[in-house]
């Protein structure tokens, strides 16, 4: 069995989605530290041909508060989908993109974790990834876990035998350290380009994704990724 785990982001860039769907479970790590300053409330996308912030704002944020006890900024989501048309109206698969962006800035949560769980499940069903959505806090003992230590205790507990992370943890993490564990450790390395004739940056929000790519390109683009083994 293959795990993989991230922190929830605000409509991540795809290779967020490549970690989800070449796993077997994806657990969202929703009893780890809301960090100020970083992506999870927040993602980038264009907007009359340059690239802006697109994001939440966040209640009290603290570094002391975990991610699953961070609230949201009530926010009126026809202005957010406003700034979506304003900046999407001409691409090819627009009316499918807003669509799927109207669902997910219309979940009825206060809860920053609860709102972006949702999202992650919209976006995954819209691109065919079928991986199931768990929670590090469903793994009992686990926050007692530091580092790589939580990784091991939740892997024992869902009996994966594999665990798949992100690109940039290649730095935190050791192959040697995984295997004496029993457990196989592969970083995602993903092979996303811009297709011919396709105006998208795979380095923004998956909306820029899914306003100008069809949900089988999106598909297609999924699944040009591979996964580095020490």
């Amino acid at each position: 069995m293959t795990l993989s785990a991230n922190q929830p982001y605000f409509m991540p860039y795809l290779p967020y989605w490549q970690l989800i769907d070449c796993a077997d479970l994806f657990l969202v790590s929703d009893d780890y530290s809301f960090r100020k300053g970083s992506w999870i409330p927040r993602n980038r996308i264009r907007v009359g041909g340059r690239v802006q912030y697109f994001r939440l704002e966040v209640s009290h944020q603290s570094s002391h508060r975990l991610i699953g006890d961070t609230a949201l900024v009530p926010f009126d989501p026809a202005v957010k989908l406003q700034v979506l048309e304003m900046a999407y109206h001409k691409a090819p698969h627009f009316a499918d993109g807003y669509a799927l962006c109207e669902r997910v800035l219309r979940y009825p949560s206060s809860n920053l974790c609860e709102f972006l769980t949702a999202s992650i499940r919209e976006v995954c069903e819209y691109m065919y990834i079928g991986t199931p959505v768990a929670f590090t806090s469903q793994v009992p003992g686990n926050s007692g876990f530091r580092f790589d230590g939580r990784i091991f205790h939740f892997c024992r507990h869902f009996g994966a035998d594999e665990y798949v992370n992100a690109i940039g943890g290649m730095d935190l993490y050791d192959f040697e350290s995984f295997r004496r564990r029993g457990l196989r450790l592969g970083f995602l390395g993903s092979d996303i380009r811009p297709l011919p004739g396709v105006d998208f940056n795979p380095e923004l929000s998956v909306i820029d994704a899914v306003m100008n790519l069809s949900r089988e390109q999106l598909r297609d683009v999924l699944d040009r990724r591979h996964i580095i083994y020490g």
